[in-house]
């Protein structure tokens, strides 16, 4: 965005219309901050949505008393460490990808039945950074009445990523 090109947006009119954590997350995800990107508004309503869901997806698990399954388990750790390593990279438009592709595999999970307390928590803890506000209310919403902020950033498990099986294509007389 230039001044003397007359392309500023101002941010005044979508932080009313998405609120500044879909803004924020949304100009993380655009691409790498060195890299030239080509502003567009309509980008700002999928990271809205994605932000929305993930809401509907606490809300509606949070007061369930759900153990966690392994396939859980497994996913949790998997969006510690994907979330962690592409941070740790500085790469932070992947890590609101990262994000958007855990959210619907958790939501894929809530479909079978609920989500457990720690996985959401887990998920919430790693959303702070990106989208503080929305992680606050969630936060509070699990049951917490300090900061997310005072939580300690999670770690994950190799073990607990490991697949226990695998498929493997076998082909006989070319078939």
């Amino acid at each position: 965005m230039s001044k003397s090109k007359g392309n500023v947006v101002s941010p005044d009119d979508l932080v009313r219309d998405y609120g500044c954590d879909s803004l924020r997350m949304y100009e993380l995800f655009v691409g790498p901050p060195e890299l030239d990107a080509e502003w567009d508004d309509r980008g700002i309503d999928g990271v809205n949505r994605f932000l929305k869901r993930l809401w509907n997806l606490v809300m509606d698990s949070k007061d369930s008393d759900v153990k966690a399954s392994k396939e859980m388990i497994k996913e949790r750790h998997k969006l510690v460490y994907d979330v962690t390593t592409r941070l740790e990279s500085f790469s932070l438009n992947t890590v609101v990808s990262a994000f958007m592709e855990h959210n619907n595999k958790l939501n894929e999970m809530a479909k079978k039945g609920q989500v457990d307390k720690e996985t959401l928590e887990t998920l919430v803890i790693l959303l702070a950074p990106f989208a503080p506000h929305i992680s606050e209310e969630l936060y509070q919403e699990l049951g917490h009445t300090e900061s997310v902020f005072t939580a300690k950033w999670p770690e994950f498990d190799e073990k607990a990523m490991e697949d226990d099986e695998i498929e493997i294509a076998v082909q006989i007389n070319g078939k």
